[in-house]
């Protein structure tokens, strides 16, 4: 109990608040980085997962090479990619980081636009092709809005993936949430070093919850199973 008073007492000390390594500054820079990672992922993801969920062609090795982000560790990526920064004078920063953070968000997205386009009914897309529909409009007017839940739940996954690794830039670049975390540790500061983490629990839980909310109000509810069953596979 003395602990967990501690923690609310260091919540509500202004000069966590305020400040270069106050919350307010520390949140922003982490939830910018999640952002723009996530979305460079979801640029390079969603078109690559729709190419190959509609033709069929390119899968297994588009898959494969897409969760090469899944095996290598997540602190690994940093190193590959900071490294290369600094021998070509780009240093540590922002950008480096979404780089490094944006093989971990790929492979959700273009795993399930693949598996939700594929999963669409075969006869369903002849059909509309003997209908005389191109390729396009099959994909946009057909496929994109079946798969629309498996979709979501993939962007959802990485998200919330991108969220929790992005601490992790504070090791090499410094920001984030993460910066909290490692002050604490070098100062010997147990109480900042929980708060921080918690920080970083509640972040990825309000993400989880939000883009719940925004998957569950762009699917009709005939579809929402979809999305569900599409969760568990993830």
């Amino acid at each position: 109990m003395e602990f967990l008073g501690e923690v609310v007492a260091w919540f509500a000390n202004p000069e966590t608040w305020s400040g270069r390594n106050g919350i307010p500054i520390r949140l922003w820079e982490h939830v910018s980085l999640a952002a723009a990672a996530l979305a460079v992922g979801t640029l390079i993801a969603l078109p690559l997962g729709m190419l190959i969920g509609h033709t069929g062609r390119g899968a297994l090795a588009v898959v494969s090479i897409a969760n090469i982000g899944r095996a290598i560790p997540s602190l690994g990526w940093f190193g590959i990619v900071f490294v290369p920064a600094l021998n070509l004078g780009l240093g540590l920063g922002f950008w480096p980081s979404v780089i490094a953070l944006v093989p971990l968000a790929v492979p959700p997205i273009v795993t399930n636009t693949y598996t939700g386009l594929r999963e669409v009914d075969r006869d369903l897309v002849e059909a509309a092709r003997g209908m005389g529909m191109r390729e396009w409009q099959i994909l946009r007017r057909l496929e994109i809005p079946v798969a629309l839940p498996v979709i979501l739940a993939g962007i959802r996954t990485s998200a919330v993936q991108v969220v929790a690794t992005a601490t992790l830039a504070a090791v090499i670049a410094g920001g984030t949430l993460g910066q909290l975390i490692l002050v604490g540790i070098n100062i010997g500061d147990e109480v900042q070093v929980f708060g921080a983490a918690l920080l970083v629990a509640l972040l990825a839980i309000v993400t989880e919850l939000s883009f719940a909310a925004i998957q569950r109000a762009a699917t009709s509810p005939g579809l929402r199973d979809r999305g569900s069953a599409a969760e568990l596979s993830v």
